[in-house]
């Protein structure tokens, strides 16, 4: 008798942790990620005003070629960027002693996917704020900015500069 209630005993705990080992399953996932590509990016042609009248304003538009300034970004295709630019309010001769005011319209910059797109943009980007935009599908993203100087009447004669900077970042979007 203690035999048997020993084997029922050892039956009874074999079928019901048995049955608990013959209802698991296992499943596996990957972890997975894209590292995009590195930003390229390249200013490709200064803000050109020439040669200006004192007391005269002149402006460049983002759509004069080979006088607008241009930048060329390359990356990721489709990939979502900040755009944001760090715009100087004057422009200074070499000795920096003499300066000239400069503006930028919320309308002054542009962007395509191509370089013929400078004379018919694919849209505007406001220079005066971080934007967003996405690179075009070939990998490339082509930005312009124009703006205006205001020589004043009491002008000093002279090649007058400043920066103006380009920052680009991938939002991971």
């Amino acid at each position: 008798m203690k035999f048997k209630l020993l084997l029922i005993a050892i039956l009874a705990w074999s079928f019901a942790h048995g049955e608990a080992a013959r209802a698991q399953e296992r499943a596996t996932i990957q972890a997975l990620a894209t590292v995009v590509s590195s930003l390229s990016l390249i200013g490709t042609n200064d803000l050109q005003f020439g040669t200006v009248t004192l007391g005269v304003s002149k402006a460049v538009e983002k759509i004069d070629v080979g006088f607008a300034g241009e930048w060329t970004i390359t990356g990721t295709p489709s990939a979502e960027l900040t755009i944001d630019f760090t715009l100087p309010t004057v422009l200074r001769t070499l000795d920096t002693l003499s300066t000239m005011p400069i503006t930028f319209r919320a309308t002054d910059a542009s962007y395509g996917f191509a370089l013929a797109n400078q004379t018919t943009p694919l849209g505007v980007v406001n220079p005066n704020g971080p934007v967003v935009q996405r690179i075009g599908a070939g990998g490339q993203l082509f930005i312009w900015i124009g703006g205006v100087v205001w020589p004043r009447i009491s002008q000093t004669g002279g090649d007058y500069s400043a920066p103006i900077l380009l920052t680009v970042a991938y939002t991971g979007n």
